[in-house]
């Protein structure tokens, strides 16, 4: 990809950090090769800082595409709706949301810190159905 082929949103991700790596790594080859991209990405920042914001900047910023840490929490444990089941892989894999691969990296250590977690998961689990169990009747 050269630096022509970058657009203002992508360059705006990358000094976000919001972009995969493998595309961070492109463009931060093409601006220590092109001062004409360095120049570039320091317009489009001048821009943004004197309130000219896109539709895709806002969307990126506000992380309006990312799930919440409870419905990564939820997707790890698997009881998290199909859908979000359906989309995490591909927001993490495909979209490669950095900060949703951070944020399920820390909830899996914390699962996996303890061993008496999957022990009380599974008490809980197993009270909460005899208590809806019990209310159903």
């Amino acid at each position: 990809m050269s630096a022509t082929e970058f657009t203002n949103d992508q360059l705006l991700a990358y000094f976000d950090e919001m972009l995969a790596v493998d595309q961070m790594v492109l463009i931060e080859e093409a601006l220590r090769q092109s001062g004409v991209l360095r120049t570039q990405l320091a317009n489009i920042i001048q821009a943004r800082d004197a309130g000219m914001h896109s539709i895709g900047e806002i969307w990126r910023r506000e992380r309006l595409s990312c799930p919440s840490r409870s419905q990564l929490g939820s997707y790890l444990l698997g009881t998290a709706a199909e859908s979000l089941s359906e989309y995490m892989p591909f927001h993490i894999d495909q979209v490669g949301c950095r900060i949703c691969a951070a944020n399920l990296e820390d909830l899996q250590s914390v699962i996996d810190a303890t061993p008496e977690t999957a022990q009380r998961r599974q008490r809980y689990f197993q009270t909460s159905v005899g208590y809806l169990k019990d209310h159903s009747k």
